[in-house]
């Protein structure tokens, strides 16, 4: 079984732990990556965009004028598509942009956002993140220590209201517990940081 580097605190190497090989160390399918995170982004959007077409837009009940005699252009109502203030042709209407992906798929490209951070020596893992009083300044000197120099996912075993005050007024930092580990979020920070706890955690629900 491959393993990684356990840190304190202080950013002090104080051991190593084992991890699963089919979760840490899997092939890289961007195929499955790219399918996952699409379909992620995509449950994220809104879809509250609209348009009113020519039946709901107000007025233009009667005809602006004859059909024929006046030498304009025949009309029969002022909210037609082609009017200043008419309805909009083939206009945008509210929808649902998601899409599901098969779990198998799901499962593949977790562990091939995993094994990246691996290979990459991006994942961090660190024996305790426990703050006693929710300070960001306590969360930007945990990360210097650990030498974390750009974005970072903090995954904690299970929700820490002090680990998650502490991190939210940093742009670059999210924190989640380790059931919500995702594709999107491994994708959009750089490094990852998880406790021992949470590391545990993610064998036990995305682990073979």
């Amino acid at each position: 079984m491959p393993s990684l580097a356990l840190y304190n605190r202080d950013g002090e190497q104080v051991g190593e732990v084992e991890v699963q090989e089919g979760l840490f160390a899997a092939p890289l399918k961007k195929g499955a990556l790219y399918q996952t995170a699409v379909s992620q982004a995509a449950r994220k959007r809104q879809g509250t965009s609209a348009a009113r077409d020519r039946s709901e837009v107000k007025g233009g009940g009667s005809k602006p004028w004859a059909q024929k005699g006046t030498g304009r252009a025949r009309h029969g109502s002022t909210r037609s598509p082609i009017w200043v203030g008419g309805g909009i042709v083939f206009g945008p209407q509210p929808r649902d942009y998601g899409f599901t992906v098969p779990k198998k798929v799901r499962r593949a490209a977790l562990r091939s956002a995993l094994s990246a951070k691996v290979s990459e020596g991006l994942l961090l893992v660190v024996d305790d993140l426990a703050i006693s009083e929710p300070k960001t300044k306590a969360m930007v000197q945990l990360l210097e220590k650990l030498k974390v120099s750009r974005s970072a996912l903090v995954v904690t075993a299970e929700p820490d209201q002090n680990v998650i005050k502490s991190a939210r007024n940093l742009p670059r930092v999210k924190t989640i517990a380790a059931r919500q580990l995702n594709v999107l979020d491994l994708l959009s920070y750089e490094y990852l940081v998880m406790t021992s706890e949470a590391l545990q955690k993610v064998e036990e629900v995305f682990g073979a």
